[in-house]
């Protein structure tokens, strides 16, 4: 996993409230075994709609997308950070996310931006024409138009995003204690370890 310390440059002005991960990538994509190539399925019903901003080239490869209240609801699919991973977004800006979608987010690497719809609201004006700037660290968005909104974020999940640790890579931190804890177990009880079976 990638880690996030600083996000910048345009972001998809989308604002649609309620939008669940159906839309963001339907199930028909699900039958992939790989999540290269999602991309192209995510938003695949909104972007059949005239005007919409997924096919306007100005927001092409836009790391930061806007979204309404009560993002990323409906079922439980990974598939929806994979795509949005795939699309080049790694940090979405809401009033309010599914807390299925949130975890999925973040053990992906998505960074997910809590902030009241008056913020929103304003981030959406500038995101036509400007892009924005979020920062981890301070937990903080900012314009170029001097706007600043601070936004919480769980410290656990913080760290791991700032140090790319999903999973498997906080597993791998732990490589000594393991180590430590086996050859413990392997003197303290031996009968639980096997012997290589010998052949005649």
């Amino acid at each position: 996993m990638q880690p996030i310390n600083h996000v910048a440059g345009r972001a998809i002005p989308f604002g649609r409230k309620n939008v669940d991960t159906d839309v963001i990538i339907p199930a028909h994509w699900l039958k992939t075994i790989t999540r290269e190539g999602l991309g192209q399925g995510a938003f695949e019903a909104v972007k059949k709609e005239p005007g919409n901003v997924f096919t306007d080239p100005e927001f092409a490869d836009a790391p930061i997308l806007i979204a309404g209240d009560n993002f990323g609801c409906g079922s439980s699919r990974e598939h929806a950070a994979w795509a949005l991973l795939d699309m080049g977004v790694t940090c979405v800006i809401a009033p309010s996310f599914s807390d299925i979608f949130s975890g999925n987010a973040f053990k992906n690497g998505i960074l997910t931006v809590a902030l009241p719809q008056e913020a929103i609201d304003r981030l959406m004006e500038v995101a036509k024409t400007d892009p924005i700037d979020i920062d981890l660290e301070t937990q903080t968005v900012t314009t170029p138009f001097q706007d600043r909104f601070t936004f919480d974020i769980d410290a656990f999940r913080k760290h791991c995003l700032e140090n790319g640790l999903d999973e498997v890579g906080l597993t791998m931190a732990q490589g000594d204690a393991i180590s430590a804890h086996e050859a413990k177990a392997k003197a303290d009880l031996p009968f639980l370890v096997r012997t290589p079976a010998t052949v005649n």
